[in-house]
């Protein structure tokens, strides 16, 4: 069902992970990412080094998913026992390898050690909840919450209680999930492999007949599916186009199980012969598709063009994605006067290889969102919030200048200024200085002029109560400051409205 954007957000202060494999390394890259320390027990030696370079990964990712400001990264502790890593957490998330008897006793100890009202999770792909909680002292805090690889990336976490959970933990972990950017979806019913693995496991034994019956290869099978109703249903799901109940119940006594087409209930001869050439076809596969990135970069830039894609939309997963920037930028620090009384400034942000044109620089379109970016620090400053924009209204730009003094590159760490040149109860008259981080030769300077809109009518209208306080206060102490050279008469408010009131 469709998350309920007034629901309660818990987020967490530090949790603990048992596991630092792929899932854990995920798992600590998400939160980190988010603000929340991390306290991992994983023996292997090699444990902080592999989550480090999973962090580096998903931070290259997070820099071309979202221009939201993230929070100051969370630490990351090694602990040597399960009990010194789940001691006074909000969340303990265990990811060891899919062995019962392991999971078992990590979760019995962190039950014992983590106290009555701990909440503990495990991200087993398929073991069910009431299996795994049987040793554990108190089972009613213990619920599966089963991500997707690359966690830090796809969004989706199945929730999903056993016969002692308690209800209100499926709803505390949902509230916690959502509040790093994910999409939690309560099983209804324990069941092996949850929902989206046995989906998946359809797929895998369809498509494994296939390449066993010489059908197809590997190669086919991928672009049968990445070109066809895998663009379809990343998008859309597999239901949304079924016109409602008479379209789907029209579906149904047309296409199902009408047909036999698949073989999901056989299992091909797995010997030696058809490994070697499914491997054989994996290596073509590799080779005739070659990727000049490492792998798992190019696998997250995709995936960051098809959610920023549906971000675009606000649809889906981008729902999600909008969701998690406006809690990003919520729980971002207010932004400060330089020097007490200067012009505002904005998060510091490093610049993605993305942001670059074929001349080697900063594409001038993102020279616009960085003046827009600045532009939200402003109305957040004065307390523009969302309750503010769906009763009372917005600033709406009506007019910007750019003018560019120098060159920015990739991973140049920049922060924009922003001083109030003028307000009267519509328009807001701003002016936007673009330096790199301790730098003060300006790179860029934008100057813009917005517009108070009504958010019924869509029209001009006054803006109102503690924001215009807020913000007559702002342009009083910016209208001490020295009128920048760059700024432009032709875009100048009134002169009456210049001292802001």
């Amino acid at each position: 069902m469709p998350e309920n954007p007034n629901a309660t957000t818990t987020h967490p202060r530090t949790v603990a992970l048992l596991g630092g494999g792929v899932i854990g390394g995920g798992w600590a890259a998400r939160f980190i990412l988010n603000g929340v320390n991390v306290r991992l027990y994983d023996p292997a030696s090699n444990a902080v080094e592999y989550v480090q370079k999973v962090l580096a990964n998903a931070r290259r990712a997070y820099q071309r998913l979202t221009d939201a400001p993230l929070p100051t990264e969370g630490a990351l502790t090694l602990l040597d026992s399960v009990e010194d890593a789940v001691r006074d957490v909000d969340l303990v998330q265990e990811s060891a390898p899919e062995r019962v008897e392991l999971k078992q006793k990590l979760l019995a100890a962190a039950s014992r050690a983590a106290g009555p009202d701990a909440l503990i999770c495990s991200s087993t792909s398929g073991f069910r909840p009431s299996l795994l909680q049987a040793e554990m002292d108190h089972p009613e805090c213990f619920l599966v919450a089963h991500p997707f690889q690359p966690v830090y990336m796809l969004p989706l976490v199945e929730l999903c209680g056993g016969a002692r959970t308690a209800p209100r933990m499926l709803d505390r972990a949902a509230a916690i999930f959502r509040s790093i950017g994910m999409h939690p979806l309560k099983v209804r019913k324990e069941v092996d492999g949850f929902i989206a693995n046995r989906l998946g496991d359809a797929i895998s034994r369809e498509s494994l007949w296939l390449v066993h019956d010489d059908v197809a290869t590997l190669q086919e099978i991928d672009d049968a599916v990445r070109y066809s109703w895998g663009l379809r249903r990343a998008v859309m799901g597999a239901y949304r186009m079924a016109d409602g109940g008479e379209g789907m119940r029209q579906t149904i006594e047309k296409w199902a199980f009408k047909w036999p087409w698949s073989r999901l209930t056989e299992k091909p001869n797995m010997d030696e012969a058809f490994l070697d050439r499914v491997a054989e076809q994996a290596d073509a596969l590799v080779k005739a598709d070659p990727i000049e990135t490492p792998t798992v970069q190019k696998r997250d830039d995709l995936l960051v063009a098809v959610l920023q894609g549906l971000r675009s939309q606000g649809y889906g997963p981008g729902e999600t994605l909008m969701r998690w920037e406006q809690r990003l930028r919520e729980r971002a620090p207010r932004a400060q006067l330089r020097d007490g009384s200067g012009p505002l400034l904005a998060s510091t942000i490093a610049v993605p290889s993305d942001w670059i044109d074929v001349n080697g620089h900063v594409a001038e379109s993102r020279y616009l969102q960085l003046c827009s970016d600045a532009t939200g620090t402003v109305t957040r400053y004065i307390g523009i919030d969302a309750e503010y924009r769906s009763s009372t209204g917005a600033y709406y730009t009506l007019e910007t200048h750019l003018c560019h003094l120098g060159e920015l590159h990739a991973g140049d760490r920049i922060q924009v200024s922003t001083q109030v040149l003028g307000v009267d109860d519509k328009r807001l008259h701003l002016f936007h200085v673009i330096t790199r981080e301790g730098g003060e030769q300006p790179m860029a300077t934008g100057e813009q002029m917005l517009i108070h809109v009504d958010a019924a009518t869509k029209r001009s209208r006054p803006v109102k109560g503690d924001v215009r306080e807020s913000l007559w206060r702002l342009a009083k102490v910016h209208a001490q400051l020295p009128r920048p050279e760059r700024a432009s008469a032709s875009i100048r408010l009134p002169l009456s409205a210049q001292a802001a009131g």
